[in-house]
C-alpha cells in the first residue's frame, strides 16, 4: 500500500487543478441543464395551453380521415312516395355507375327494401311507416308514420335523435340518416373504387380475366383504336383518379427539385470560392457574399415561392426559382465553409511548382472539397423533392398543388392517400439513388 504525504499531495493538486478545484459550472452544470429542460417543458405546456388543446381536439376526425384513406362509400337514398312505394336513388357520381343494382340492396315481397350494411348482420329495412335497424346486437325500429321520426323503445348510445332526423352510427360499416320521407344509408367498402377504370369506360365492372381477354384477342370495341390503346387511354384519363394529371404533376415536382438544385449548385460554386477567406483574401467581399447567402437562406423557400408566383404566375417556373434562390444560399454557405476548412499544404505544394491559379484550385483544393460538394448537393436534391411538394401547395405547380386541391374538398381523402403514397415512394427512391450515387462518387461502400 502506497502512502502519499502532504507534499506529494500538494504537488498532484498543483499539476492537475481541474480535478481537485472544479468550478461551479463543472460541478453542477449537468444538473442545471436537466432542471432548465424541465422548467422549459413546464413553460411550454402552460404557454401552448396543452391540456385545453388535448381536451378540445377532435380526435374522432383522425379515425374518420384514416378510414376514408383506405375505403370508399356508396350512399343509396330511399324516398318514400305518397302512394307508399319506395324509390331508390344514388348520387350522380356514384362509384357503382349510372344505373346500379347492387346485390346488397334487396327488394322484399311486401314492398320494403333491406340493405345489408355489413357482413356481420347489420341491416337496414325501409318500409312505408317504419325503418328497422339491426346493429350492435340490437333491433331498433324507428316509426316514420307521424310528423317526425321516433325511435320505438329506448334510444341506444349509437343513435342520435334530432327534431326531424335520427342518425344511427354503425361504426366503420357506415351510418344511416332517417327522416319522415327518406332514408339515406352510407355503406363503406375497403379499397379504392374504380382505381383502374372509371364508370364511363367500356371495361368498367368487368372481371380482370375478361379485360385481359378483350385486350389480347377480343374484337375491337372502337374500330379506329386497338383495345390495348383504349385500355391505356381509359386508365390514363380516369375521371375519378386522374392518373395522367397526377403523374404529370409528380414529374413536374421532380423536375422542379432537380432544376432548382442544379442551378443553385452552379451559382453557389464560384461564389463560395469568393466567400472563403483562405481562397479570396478580400474581407469585404467575403463578408458581403456570406451575408448574401444568409439573406437567401433566411427567406424560406415557401416565401420565395409566394413572391415568384406573384411575379411569374402559378406554375413550375416559380417553384424552380424558389428552390434555386434557397439552394444558392444554402449550398453557398456549405461550400464556402468546406473551403475554409481544407488543408492548405496540398494547395501550397501545387502553387510552389509555379502552376496557375486554375491548376492550384483543380489539384490543390478540389480533391479535398469534392466529397463535401457531392454529399451536400445530393442531400439537398433529395430534400428538395419533398420541399417542391410543399411549395406546390401555394401555386408553384407540381403534385403539391394537386394534393392541396384534393384536401380542400374534404371528401377526396382516398385521392390524398394515393398522392401521399406516390410522394413517399418517390422520396424513398431518390434517397436510395442519392445514397448510392454519393457512395459511388466518393469511393465508399454503402453502410460504411
Amino acid at each position: 500500500m502506497t502512502v502519499i504525504d502532504a507534499n506529494r499531495m500538494h504537488e498532484i493538486e498543483t499539476r492537475y487543478p481541474e480535478y481537485f478545484h472544479r468550478t461551479f459550472r463543472q460541478r453542477f452544470g449537468g444538473l442545471l441543464i436537466v432542471l432548465a429542460t424541465i422548467l422549459y417543458g413546464i413553460y411550454a405546456v402552460w404557454f401552448f395551453d396543452l391540456p385545453k388543446l388535448v381536451a378540445e381536439a377532435h380526435w374522432e376526425r383522425f379515425g374518420i380521415y384514416m378510414s376514408q384513406w383506405i375505403s370508399y362509400d356508396v350512399q343509396p337514398e330511399f324516398r318514400i312516395q305518397d302512394d307508399g312505394t319506395i324509390q331508390t336513388r344514388y348520387p350522380r357520381f356514384s362509384p357503382l355507375g349510372d344505373d346500379p343494382h347492387p346485390d346488397w340492396v334487396k327488394n322484399n315481397a311486401d314492398g320494403s327494401i333491406t340493405v345489408l350494411v355489413s357482413g356481420s348482420g347489420r341491416t337496414v329495412t325501409v318500409s312505408k311507416s317504419r325503418t328497422t335497424i339491426v346493429a350492435h346486437g340490437m333491433t331498433v325500429p324507428v316509426d316514420v308514420s307521424s310528423g317526425a321520426p321516433k325511435v320505438v323503445g329506448p334510444v341506444p348510445g349509437w343513435m342520435t335523435v334530432y327534431d326531424d332526423n335520427v342518425l344511427a352510427n354503425l361504426g366503420f360499416a357506415g351510418d344511416v340518416s332517417i327522416s319522415v320521407d327518406r332514408v339515406k344509408v352510407r355503406k363503406r367498402f375497403l379499397g379504392w373504387a374504380n382505381f383502374i377504370f372509371d364508370t364511363q369506360s367500356p371495361f368498367f365492372d368487368k372481371p380482370a380475366s375478361e379485360v385481359i381477354s378483350l385486350i389480347v384477342s377480343g374484337p375491337r370495341i372502337h374500330p379506329d383504336q386497338s383495345n390495348l390503346s383504349l385500355a391505356f387511354d381509359n386508365i390514363w384519363n380516369n375521371s375519378a383518379w386522374q392518373h395522367g394529371d397526377v403523374w404529370t404533376k409528380l414529374f413536374q415536382t421532380i423536375v422542379m427539385a432537380f432544376l432548382g438544385t442544379l442551378l443553385g449548385s452552379l451559382a453557389a460554386f464560384p461564389l463560395a470560392f469568393m466567400a472563403a477567406r483562405n481562397i479570396t483574401p478580400n474581407r469585404f467581399l467575403n463578408q458581403a457574399l456570406k451575408r448574401f447567402f444568409d439573406f437567401l437562406r433566411s427567406v424560406d423557400m415557401l416565401i420565395w415561392a409566394l413572391f415568384l408566383t406573384r411575379a411569374f404566375g402559378p406554375g413550375p417556373l416559380a417553384g424552380s426559382g424558389a428552390i434555386f434562390l434557397t439552394e444558392t444560399g444554402t449550398l453557398g454557405k456549405l461550400y464556402s465553409e468546406g473551403l475554409e476548412n481544407i488543408d492548405n499544404k496540398p494547395r501550397e505544394g501545387v502553387k510552389s511548382t509555379g502552376a496557375s491559379t486554375v491548376l492550384v484550385h483543380r489539384y490543390g483544393i478540389m480533391p479535398q472539397i469534392v466529397p463535401v460538394i457531392v454529399s451536400q448537393t445530393l442531400y439537398q436534391w433529395e430534400s428538395n423533392v419533398r420541399g417542391a411538394t410543399i411549395i406546390g401547395a401555394v401555386g408553384a405547380g407540381g403534385i403539391g398543388l394537386k394534393l392541396w386541391e384534393a384536401m380542400r374538398t374534404n371528401s377526396n381523402w382516398e385521392n390524398v392517400a394515393y398522392m401521399v403514397i406516390l410522394i413517399l415512394i418517390v422520396v424513398f427512391l431518390f434517397d436510395a439513388a442519392s445514397n448510392a450515387l454519393r457512395h459511388r462518387l466518393m469511393g465508399t461502400k454503402a453502410g460504411h
